[in-house]
């Protein structure tokens, strides 16, 4: 069974940084799987917003592009976001999984990111 765990959020202050971390476990094909980071900000719909290929292809929504950037680690089979720049429309619980497109896993907690003026 696939587990999905997120860690890394927290509360900041307007353009100050974080780094979240998503480790999976219970999947054997995890340096070929493509993975994601989505995000549920309040009273919207979850959203993805960065991706990265088993190759390593990284894409991103609009609203992160250039500020986010997604990597993994195959050896600890971990995917982490780096966010800077943080703005108030950031304060979302954020998620990992792999992509729309790809086999959904079970969610998991999520990380909720607090960002304040």
């Amino acid at each position: 069974q696939v587990q999905l765990v997120e860690s890394g959020g927290g509360l900041v202050q307007a353009g100050e940084s974080l780094k979240l971390s998503c480790k999976v476990s219970g999947m054997n094909n995890f340096d070929n799987a493509d993975m994601a980071w989505y995000r549920r900000a309040p009273g919207k719909q979850r959203a993805l917003i960065a991706s990265i290929s088993r190759a390593g292809r990284t894409n991103y929504a609009q609203s992160v592009e250039g500020r986010f950037t997604i990597t993994r680690d195959n050896a600890e089979r971990t995917v982490y976001l780096e966010m800077s720049s943080l703005k108030l429309d950031d304060t979302a619980i954020y998620y990992c999984n792999q992509p729309y497109g790809r086999y959904l896993y079970s969610w998991g907690q999520g990380t909720q990111v607090t960002v304040s003026s």
